[in-house]
């Protein structure tokens, strides 16, 4: 089983400094775009606001692989009806802390961001409410459900598998059976949060896409062609080669341990998942809400996750790093940044919705001025 180029599971997101000189445009000029366009696809209001806020959340913090450039491979799926838009989805379990969703392949980012907010609404009552949820459409960048989470005083994990995809090789072996198996997560400190969204394997299908595109190679060899040789090169990825497992040649038991992990909380425990033939862009979803109050308090975590936030950014940077910064820390100021100054876009994702909005008579944000 290899990957697919340009349909594989994206993977993780990472944040990327805002290109320079890219022109800048209003978040919620943004927001009421990309919602206007999955409207005229068929998008219930509601679902579209949600859909668009994840989209414009994730560009805002830098994830620029997994904000409006999206749009497009999302409008492709409502009209494909791989991607569904009516209804709820159907509860499998109701135990009040623990609950399983069908998500019946609708839109990832409502059926994420609904879970994250019943689990948040329940979490005062129960300490700790965990969600499962089978068959979902794509959910996007997962940094953005914890960082909300964590901005209210509550602990976030959030993991996603793509039992559809089939990229990355379990550890000794030279053949893709796993996915890039990203997890988040985001916890209150009393000043920062930490944010972190990370993948379980050494880089993703959508990074060695990308290099493809630009003609360039990995910076050490992260993959393995068809006969199980390391590579740097990104094409071997999809001529029947795959992506190593975080920890590499030497040590990739760990991001393999942690792939199994993650596809037995999104698919083992919401039932849906490999044994059903799952299709690509489908996705499988654990989240677990915490509140540090139910346990020695929220006073108390933070003294102890302050405490350890304060001594990491204290510590001596090695030769060439300026400072030692936390997990999401990046992103968080990105978000600041183009808050007030205006949301910088990839080159290309404004070009790329111009045909939809042209196809459906919807007037795009023009650049901030300067």
């Amino acid at each position: 089983m290899t990957a697919q180029a340009g349909t594989a599971h994206r993977g993780h997101a990472s944040p990327e400094p805002s290109p320079a000189g890219a022109p800048r445009y209003d978040a919620e000029a943004l927001r009421g775009a990309a919602a206007a366009l999955f409207a005229a696809a068929g998008a219930p209001a509601a679902k579209a606001a949600v859909m668009a806020e994840v989209l414009v959340e994730s560009d805002l913090m830098g994830h620029i692989t997994h904000g409006l450039g999206l749009l497009p491979k999302y409008m492709e799926d409502m009209a494909s009806g791989t991607m569904t838009l009516e209804g709820e989805p159907e509860v499998i379990a109701d135990r009040g802390a623990c609950v399983t969703w069908d998500g019946r392949a609708l839109p990832g980012g409502w059926l994420t961001m609904k879970a994250l907010d019943l689990a948040m609404e329940r979490v005062k009552t129960h300490g700790t409410v965990s969600i499962a949820i089978g068959n979902s459409h794509h959910i996007g960048c997962l940094a953005v459900y914890p960082a909300k989470a964590a901005a209210r005083g509550l602990v976030c994990i959030l993991h996603s598998s793509a039992p559809g995809a089939s990229s990355v090789a379990p550890f000794g072996a030279r053949q893709g059976v796993l996915a890039p198996d990203p997890m988040a997560a985001g916890f209150p400190t009393g000043g920062t949060p930490v944010v972190l969204d990370i993948s379980a394997s050494i880089t993703t299908n959508n990074m060695s896409q990308r290099l493809i595109r630009q003609g360039e190679r990995f910076p050490h060899k992260w993959v393995l062609d068809a006969e199980g040789n390391p590579s740097d090169d990104p094409n071997v990825v999809f001529q029947g080669g795959a992506i190593l497992p975080a920890g590499g040649l030497d040590h990739g038991q760990k991001g393999y341990g942690w792939a199994l992990l993650t596809e037995a909380l999104t698919q083992g425990l919401s039932g849906h998942g490999r044994a059903d033939g799952a299709r690509n862009m489908m996705a499988g979803v654990f989240l677990q809400v915490i509140d540090p109050e139910a346990f020695a308090g929220l006073g108390a975590f933070e003294r102890q996750t302050g405490h350890t936030a304060a001594a990491c950014r204290a510590a001596a940077p090695r030769p060439g790093v300026a400072r030692v910064r936390l997990p999401g820390e990046k992103g968080l100021a990105q978000r600041e940044e183009a808050r007030a100054r205006g949301v910088a876009l990839a080159p290309g994702v404004m070009e790329g919705l111009r045909p939809l909005a042209g196809r459906h008579g919807i007037a795009l944000p023009e650049p901030l001025p300067g």
